[in-house]
């Protein structure tokens, strides 16, 4: 099974609770994960990691293995996702130029046949922005958020 990774998977767990200093570990699972291809992410997600210069963005400055580029397959996807409903544009906030790279990660799981990993949670009455977990279900697309992640890999945290 392949995941397509969102930002805030990444950048919640860099900055609180798998922080580098605390969990270096997980850090190294998710290199060896991308390294066999098990987790991506689209390049969209980069540029978002990218925005901020700190550790996370150096992190990723030589794991080019990580990112995927956007090509035909998933620029169909995406279009797919547009057509099937109108407000799947909500995905991005225009406004503030936040979460940009929402759609991409959905159409390149589409692309892929990949599980979508984000921290976002499902809303019943999205009034605003729609969340990635809202276009999933509309698209038939498997997600799950990062704890669920963990437990599917069989991920365990140790203390030494």
């Amino acid at each position: 099974m392949k995941y397509s990774l969102d930002s805030n998977v990444f950048i919640e767990a860099w900055n609180g609770y798998y922080s580098l200093e605390l969990s270096p570990t997980y850090w190294d699972k998710l290199d060896q994960l991308a390294r066999e291809s098990t987790i991506f992410a689209t390049e969209e997600v980069k540029k978002e990691i990218s925005k901020t210069d700190d550790d996370l963005k150096a992190w990723f400055s030589d794991k080019t293995y990580f990112f995927r580029a956007i090509n035909e397959k998933v620029i169909s996807c995406l279009n797919e996702i547009y057509q099937k409903d109108k407000n799947h544009r909500r995905l991005v906030d225009n406004t503030k130029q936040r979460s940009v790279a929402d759609p991409w990660v959905i159409a390149h799981a589409m692309a892929e046949n990949a599980i979508v990993v984000t921290k976002e949670i499902f809303e019943h009455n999205p009034t605003k922005r729609i969340k990635i977990p809202n276009v999933c279900e509309a698209m038939g697309v498997e997600w799950m958020d990062d704890f669920e992640f963990i437990r599917t890999l069989g991920l365990k945290f140790t203390i030494l």
